[in-house]
C-alpha cells in the first residue's frame, strides 16, 4: 500500500517505521526542512528516538505535493495545535475518497472539535478515521507489543486501516465509536496532567489510582453524553490509554505534570519536557465542553486552576478530597 505519512515526530516517525517494515511503500513528510535534512542524513530521530532507524526505502520530504502523490492512505500524525493547519494546505492535493487515519489526540480550544471533526471539515473529499490506544512511540518503534484500535465510518475503511497496520507485535482492532475514541485519546492527557501532579507532590499509588479511577469515569460521562460509547471508555482508547499515560515515565503530560507538582509553572514544566504537551492545550475545552454538555468534571475543573489560574496544585487536590459527599456511581440504586 502507498502510504503518506504528515508529521515526523516522534509518533509520525515510529509509525513510519512500523508502516515500512509491515511491506508499505511510505513516504515521511514534515513542514520543518531542518528535520528533514537531519532524518535523510542520520536514518534516525536522534533526541527522542535514539536507535530507531528509518528503512532506507522511507521516502522524507518537506514537499507536500510530493508527499501526497496519490497516495492509498494519508495518516495524520500531526500535533493537535496544528491539525487544521496542516490539512488546510494539504487539502488541495488529497483527491475525493482518500482514506486519512488521525493518529494525534487533541481537542481544539476554539472550536471544542475533534481532530477528526477538524480534518473532515477542511478536507471534505476525504474518509477520515481515527488510531488511539495505549502507544508510546518510544517502544513502538522498537517493536514492543502494543494494541490500538482504529475507528471509522464504515468497516471497510476500518479494515483496510487495520490491514496496513497490523502486524505480530502490533495488533489493531476496529470500532464505529469514532468519537468515543477521540474523546478518550483526548482528555485522558488532562487526567495525566493530574497523576503527574500526585506524583511531583510526593503521593503515592492509591493518590494515583484514584485520580485514574475518578477521571475515566468523568471522561466517560462526558463521552456518553458526546454520543460515545461506555464499551469504548472501558476499551483501549479509554482505560488502556488512560493507564500507560498516567504511569509511564514516557509520557510527556505525566511528567509536565511531576514537574508542576514539585512547584514548576506550567511554562516552565512544558519548556523542560520539551515536546507539545497536549493535556495543556485540551484542559481547557475539556472544561468548556463539560459547561457546554452540564457534566461534572471536578479534576478537569482542578487541573484548569492549577494550569491557568495558579491555584496551588496541593490546594487543587485538598479542595478535591473534601467535595461534598456524594456516591460512586448515580446509576446504581439502593
Amino acid at each position: 500500500m502507498k502510504i503518506s505519512v504528515l508529521g515526523a515526530g516522534t509518533w509520525g516517525t515510529a509509525l513510519t517505521i512500523l508502516l515500512s517494515n509491515n511491506g508499505q511503500e511510505v513516504t515521511l513528510w514534515s513542514v520543518l526542512a531542518n528535520e528533514v535534512e537531519a532524518l535523510k542524513a542520520n536514518r534516525e530521530e536522534i533526541k527522542n528516538l535514539p536507535g530507531a532507524i528509518l528503512p532506507s526505502s522511507v521516502k522524507v520530504t518537506a514537499d507536500l505535493e510530493e508527499a501526497l502523490a496519490d497516495p492509498e492512505l494519508i495518516v495524520f500524525a500531526v500535533a493537535s495545535p496544528y491539525v487544521r493547519s496542516t490539512a488546510k494546505i494539504a487539502a488541495p492535493n488529497v483527491k475525493e475518497g482518500t482514506v486519512i487515519v488521525n493518529v494525534g489526540k487533541g481537542i481544539e480550544e476554539s472550536t471544542l472539535m475533534t481532530l477528526t471533526d477538524i480534518i473532515s471539515e477542511e478536507i471534505p473529499q476525504a474518509d477520515v478515521a481515527v488510531l488511539s490506544g495505549p502507544s508510546h512511540a518510544e517502544e513502538v518503534s522498537r517493536g514492543i507489543p502494543t494494541t490500538c484500535v482504529v475507528g471509522a465510518s464504515s468497516k471497510k475503511t476500518a479494515t483496510m486501516i487495520q490491514d496496513a497496520f497490523m502486524t505480530e507485535k502490533f495488533r489493531v482492532y476496529t470500532s464505529p465509536d469514532i468519537i468515543g475514541i477521540e474523546l478518550g485519546g483526548s482528555l485522558k492527557n488532562v487526567i495525566a496532567l493530574a497523576a503527574g501532579i500526585a506524583d511531583g507532590l510526593g503521593f503515592g499509588d492509591n493518590t494515583k489510582a484514584a485520580l485514574m479511577t475518578r477521571g475515566i469515569a468523568e471522561i466517560s460521562r462526558l463521552g456518553i453524553k458526546m454520543g460515545g460509547k461506555i464499551e469504548t471508555f472501558a476499551g483501549l482508547s479509554g482505560v488502556g490509554d488512560l493507564i500507560v499515560t498516567c504511569t509511564s515515565l514516557h509520557s510527556r503530560n505525566r511528567n509536565a505534570g511531576y514537574l508542576i507538582g514539585q512547584g514548576k509553572t506550567m511554562q516552565a514544566a512544558m519548556e523542560e519536557v520539551n515536546q507539545v504537551v497536549e493535556g495543556v492545550y485540551s484542559a481547557k475545552a475539556a472544561l468548556a465542553l463539560s459547561k457546554k454538555y452540564n457534566v461534572s468534571m471536578p479534576i478537569v475543573e482542578q487541573i484548569n486552576k492549577v494550569l491557568f489560574e495558579g491555584k496551588a496544585a496541593s490546594e487543587a487536590v485538598s479542595d478535591l478530597l473534601l467535595r461534598d459527599k456524594t456516591m460512586e456511581n448515580d446509576n446504581l440504586v439502593w
